[in-house]
């Protein structure tokens, strides 16, 4: 039992410096050949989006929020392959392979 225990604390501090990490982490995605690119945290949030000038025209303003919406998906699919690297290890010893789901909690 205090073999158990002290694992489940091991993997409770492996899984808060994972979080530690992705929170402290930044993925970048671009659209149009880099006219827009934007940052996110390793934990999704948006972080900054940077526009060149050339894709600001005033006639196609569609276009702009396409390529905008284009970059912070790219950013977004960036940090999701962060989370996964990150906390891939870590869940994937919770459930002995498994994953999570290897739990038996409801909803894995």
């Amino acid at each position: 039992m205090q073999q158990i225990m002290e694992q489940a604390q091991q993997m409770q501090q492996q899984l808060m410096s994972a979080q530690q990490e992705l929170a402290d982490a930044e993925a970048t995605g671009s659209a149009g050949g880099g006219l827009v690119t934007a940052v996110v945290s390793g934990t999704g949030e948006l972080k900054s989006v940077t526009i060149d000038p050339k894709a600001a025209d005033p006639e196609d303003t569609e276009t702009l929020s396409d390529l905008v919406v284009a970059a912070v998906r790219d950013a977004n699919r960036a940090a999701q392959e962060l989370q996964a690297e990150k906390m891939g290890p870590v869940t994937g010893a919770l459930g002995g392979g498994q994953g999570l789901g290897g739990l038996g909690l409801p909803g894995m």
